[in-house]
């Protein structure tokens, strides 16, 4: 039976393999892999968006909850699970294509470091198997050798970090304004999906936190792009400016739709049940009879 990190190990390196046959670019080959694992995840994300925009459009109710089964963690418990039950809303989604990503970024790590996967035949072992010998080699960034391996002024087999540290702040301003979009990107991916009501008291305990933990990830992601190979940031630059795109395609669908899981929002009506266009026009028969009162008097 076939081992799957080793067949997960190779699916990345074949297809890497591939498009660097027909781009002969190392970088674009990269970008042309994530721009293919974010559409094959494209199902995973349409989900996680549209269930952190629906679990934002329930907090009304949840805090409501809250407050009337504040005595009894274990009724709201239940009333919570039926509330997300009824909607068809699962609050663990938005993690799932994190967690589906981690092996995707192990295995490019284990590809990017070491070339694992990529068929031995192929032009890109032929072409990045000399810089990754001479990288290891200790041998300066700067050496001919890397040509193959540089993409908009990078080494893609270096560390921003090590390139800081051998060719000094100038030479890798291309480094940090890597990590800075994955920082801003990862950032506005959640300003998007978590932008809050106008009242923010309306937000549960619950969702605040899960907002401060998202919160964490692009300075996370930030981190350690530093110390990771720069190729392996400019899957997560792109992997994340690409889901930018689709989360808006995804919202501006659904808000055509009428609403965050399709169903059009109804019209709020005053506490009285009555709309706006239901009132009688002109001054109502009480305000009349004071009016006589005062005449009276």
């Amino acid at each position: 039976m076939a081992n799957p990190w080793q067949l997960l190990l190779q699916a990345i390196g074949g297809l890497l393999a591939l498009f660097y046959q027909f781009i002969p670019n190392y970088g674009v080959a990269i970008i042309l892999l994530t721009l293919t694992i974010s559409v094959l995840l494209f199902p995973m994300t349409l989900k996680q968006t549209r269930s952190m925009r629906a679990m934002q459009e329930l907090q009304p109710e949840v805090k409501r909850l809250q407050r009337e089964l504040k005595g009894d963690r274990e009724e709201l418990n239940r009333r919570l699970m039926e509330l997300y039950q009824e909607r068809g809303v699962n609050p663990a989604a938005g993690c799932l294509p994190l967690l589906l990503q981690m092996p995707i970024w192990f295995a490019l790590f284990s590809v990017l470091r070491s070339g694992s996967g990529i068929p031995e035949s192929s032009a890109l072992a032929h072409a990045v198997a000399p810089a990754r010998e001479a990288l290891e080699a200790g041998k300066a960034l700067t050496d001919p050798v890397f040509a193959a391996v540089e993409f908009l002024g990078m080494n893609l087999l270096a560390a921003p970090s090590q390139a800081f540290s051998s060719l000094g702040i100038v030479a890798t301003v291309p480094y940090l304004l890597l990590v800075g979009v994955i920082v801003a990107a990862g950032y506005y991916q959640q300003i998007q999906t978590m932008r809050t009501r106008d009242d923010e008291g309306q937000q549960s305990q619950a969702m605040q936190s899960m907002q401060g933990a998202m919160k964490i990830m692009p300075v996370f992601f930030g981190f350690i792009s530093w110390t990771l190979p720069a190729g392996l940031g400019l899957y997560f630059a792109t992997s994340n400016l690409f889901r930018i795109g689709q989360q808006a395609v995804i919202l501006r669908l659904d808000e055509d739709e009428g609403g965050s899981g399709g169903a059009k929002a109804k019209p709020t009506k005053p506490e009285g049940g009555e709309d706006d266009h239901d009132r009688p026009a002109g001054p109502s028969p009480h305000a009349k009879k004071k009016r006589k009162r005062r005449k009276r008097r």
